[in-house]
């Protein structure tokens, strides 16, 4: 589906354009195209492909989809495969695509499985016509920046969500709680290596543009690109980072359950404890000989009660200050 199509001529837009007419734009002197498509069919990508002499691997790619983040030469363009990472409403991260075609006259942005657009890229753009003037390299940077833009509110919101899950490890819960924090856990830590798998790669990506043999068409960008570079580098720090964190956290936590079952084996411990004296004394008197010491006495079971009571009183006494009950 067409979203957009427009020709610029020394930073400044000229007009809306119709497909069959780009060709007539695109042969004027400092003049480019700028299409956008969204979810396009095979016969939109086809005209394209026709209109701008688009290399046949790259629309395979685009055809087929799901590539890895890269850009690649191809003669005198550039072909671009961008990562979108948007979260629903489960916190659940969605990814879509954008492919970028980039010659010395045309811009085509292809979008696909991604809600947002980039129509905020193409304003930006035409308010800074001294910097369109460097013609589609510069709409290539406006394009990249904008996605990696997107990436610092998801790995924000990822942040806020492990420190919500470090604050209950250290709250009062139950086994049953502790798992949930465990898998709470698990799941941050499987988004965060989806991010760094769909945003890693267009780090070495990106550096092919700031220095070397920059392509032509990006030509004088190479600071901006090295903008754009060293906020996917921070990016992917901060991933690893977190990454880190969560392993951390699941051991801290795990810890937390082992020191819950020692308190609870302490317990029940002490409580045997206790139980055991009586049990003993009990036991011994309860045995079938004629010749145990005091059997006949006449204060001898009042004294055996004092002696139970007595010594589980001192054992209470030493299990509370010790902390087991």
């Amino acid at each position: 589906m067409l979203i957009n199509c427009a020709a610029y001529q020394d930073g400044n837009k000229l007009a809306d354009v119709k497909i069959d007419d780009i060709s007539d734009y695109i042969a004027k002197p400092d003049c480019f195209v700028w299409v956008a498509l969204k979810d396009p069919e095979p016969e939109e990508l086809e005209k394209m492909k026709e209109e701008f002499g688009l290399h046949e691997l790259a629309i395979e790619d685009v055809q087929h989809g799901h590539q890895h983040p890269k850009i690649e030469e191809y003669g005198e363009s550039l072909f671009a495969v961008l990562h979108t990472i948007e979260m629903d409403d489960d916190n659940e991260l969605q990814i879509g695509e954008v492919d970028v075609f980039v010659g010395g006259n045309y811009v085509l942005s292809v979008r696909n499985r991604t809600q947002q657009g980039f129509q905020e890229v193409r304003s930006r753009c035409e308010q800074q016509p001294d910097l369109l003037k460097q013609g589609s390299g510069f709409v290539l940077y406006a394009l990249i920046d904008s996605v990696v833009d997107r990436y610092f509110p998801i790995l924000q919101a990822l942040g806020s969500k492990l420190e919500e899950i470090e604050d209950r490890i250290f709250e009062k819960h139950s086994l049953a709680a502790s798992r949930a924090i465990i898998e709470d856990l698990y799941s941050l830590k499987r988004r965060l290596v989806a991010l760094q798998h769909h945003i890693a790669p267009l780090v070495e990506s990106v550096a092919k543009l700031t220095g070397g043999r920059i392509p032509q068409v990006c030509a004088g960008m190479g600071a901006y690109f090295r903008d754009v570079y060293d906020h996917l580098e921070r990016i992917v720090k901060t991933i690893e980072g977190r990454r880190e964190m969560t392993v951390t956290a699941i051991q801290v936590n795990l810890g937390m359950i082992s020191l819950a079952e020692n308190e609870v084996t302490k317990r029940l411990g002490a409580f045997a404890a206790l139980f055991a004296v009586p049990t003993m004394i009990a036991g011994i008197y309860g045995m079938n000989f004629q010749s145990i010491p005091e059997l006949h006495y006449a204060y001898g079971y009042p004294i055996c009660l004092a002696a139970m009571l007595g010594i589980d009183v001192i054992l209470w006494w030493r299990f509370k200050a010790a902390g087991w009950l």
